[in-house]
């Protein structure tokens, strides 16, 4: 599924399942001694997928620890991201050379819970929710918002080492596929104020994907 919103040079992997401890690294395992199972099993698979996607670009299987955020530490000359949710586990990589930085999301393709879209999404970005809504009401467009906008963090942060927050980019979607996020915030590290990715939905899962190339 991920592979299908991502560029040929961005490398990835996923899991529907999950996978035994054994595949952590002895400097992994106090980073999930004290959390709960579903954590830990999200967390063993998505290094498990990792690490998959760094051999793809014939990067050695490496320790993947968890830095400032939570947010992956990559092996030098790597960007990447990974995610995970329900059912769901996958993680996207890239030379650094080719790629200043990737965001990948997934989620359950059902509706934000009650409450959620008002703090996520500006007045402008619900009302275009109602109108692909009213085309389309089989897609969870409010979820795919969501995503996107993890999506952007997760380009975001890595570069800026700064928050940023869902009131700070504008996410435009395109029901062909496709979406970009206009950020009201700006960093010489990002070097661009639009970000565009792509969304895919499948087999009760949705995510979504930008890859910023250095080109």
């Amino acid at each position: 599924m991920i592979a299908d919103i991502l560029p040929s040079w961005v490398a990835s992997a996923e899991e529907f399942g999950d996978v035994p401890e054994e595949t952590l690294f002895p400097e992994e395992r106090p980073l999930v001694e004290r959390v709960a199972d579903r954590r830990r099993r999200e967390f063993v698979t998505g290094r498990h997928c990792a690490r998959r996607a760094l051999a793809a670009i014939g990067v050695a299987p490496v320790a993947i620890p968890r830095g400032e955020r939570g947010a992956p530490v990559w092996p030098d000359g790597v960007v990447g991201s990974i995610t995970h949710c329900s059912g769901y586990r996958a993680a996207a990589v890239a030379p650094a050379e080719a790629a200043l930085a990737i965001g990948v999301d997934a989620e359950p393709h059902e509706h934000l819970p009650e409450g959620v879209l008002p703090r996520v999404a500006a007045p402008a970005e619900i009302a275009a929710l109602t109108a692909l809504r009213d085309a389309d009401d089989a897609v969870c467009w409010d979820a795919i918002l969501f995503s996107a906008k993890e999506s952007v963090y997760k380009v975001w942060f890595p570069l800026t080492r700064r928050w940023l927050d869902f009131s700070e980019a504008v996410v435009d979607i395109d029901p062909a596929g496709g979406f970009e996020a206009r950020l009201l915030v700006t960093d010489p590290a990002v070097g661009t104020t639009v970000l565009r990715g792509r969304w895919t939905v499948r087999d009760g899962h949705l995510a979504t994907s930008i890859a910023l190339s250095r080109g």
